[in-house]
């Protein structure tokens, strides 16, 4: 009787930690709402569900770069772990200083107007420190991030959607080898930064933008 009293009480306080993220993300199917990518990895692949409805601008900013494939041949370059519990954090990823790659910045969606949280296994937008400068770089949390939220003064990060499968790449991403890195990002920085090989929308037509498209420029020259 008294091991089961601890034992739903254990579950009671991991409940309070961690809140029911699961139960708010999409199946990994096709969900009205949604639009699913997958991104593939030198170490595995993850499926990120975008939310279209709540977080409309950054989803929109986010699946141009992928249906232009400006994330193809970029990297997870960051992997930032909590000092007292390692195994948490965010990994971040995307264009990097790639200006080539770049698109406008996009306009801030505080999670205070999208109702949307970082949880674990949250994608939201990297930025500088300051607002509307979010371009083509994301992080991913692994554990619940709360201080990504706005509140107050303070305006947050553009969550945007979450990992629906693949959380155990995100994991091992998280775990590799860091240094270098300044302010913020010291130490962070990931030694042989993990590729990602390109990132693919499964639902939805896709809707590049017209163009050249710069990046790509002269890598058939050589031959």
């Amino acid at each position: 009787m008294i091991a089961l009293l601890l034992r739903r009480l254990l579950i009671a306080c991991l409940l309070c930690l961690f809140p029911l993220a699961a139960h708010a993300l999409p199946a990994n199917r096709p969900t009205p709402g949604y639009a699913r990518v997958r991104i593939e990895t030198d170490m595995g692949a993850i499926t990120v569900a975008v939310d279209l409805k709540r977080a409309p601008l950054t989803s929109a900013n986010f699946m141009t770069y992928v249906d232009d494939g400006r994330f193809d041949g970029t990297t997870f370059y960051r992997a930032a772990r909590r000092k007292a519990m390692p195994t948490m954090g965010l990994i971040q990823g995307g264009i990097d200083m790639n200006a080539r790659r770049a698109l406008p910045p996009v306009r801030h969606e505080p999670t205070s107007i999208t109702g949307l949280r970082h949880l674990d296994a949250t994608i939201s937008m990297a930025r500088p420190d300051r607002p509307n400068s979010a371009m083509g770089n994301f992080f991913i949390t692994i554990g619940p991030t709360p201080n990504m939220d706005a509140r107050g003064g303070h305006i947050g990060y553009a969550a945007f959607g979450h990992v629906v499968a693949g959380m155990d790449v995100v994991k091992r991403i998280l775990a590799v080898p860091t240094a270098g890195g300044q302010g913020a990002m010291r130490g962070q920085m990931i030694i042989k930064p993990v590729t990602i090989r390109r990132a693919v929308r499964l639902d939805g037509k896709a809707k590049p933008t017209p163009g050249l498209k710069p990046w790509l420029l002269g890598l058939n020259r050589k031959k």
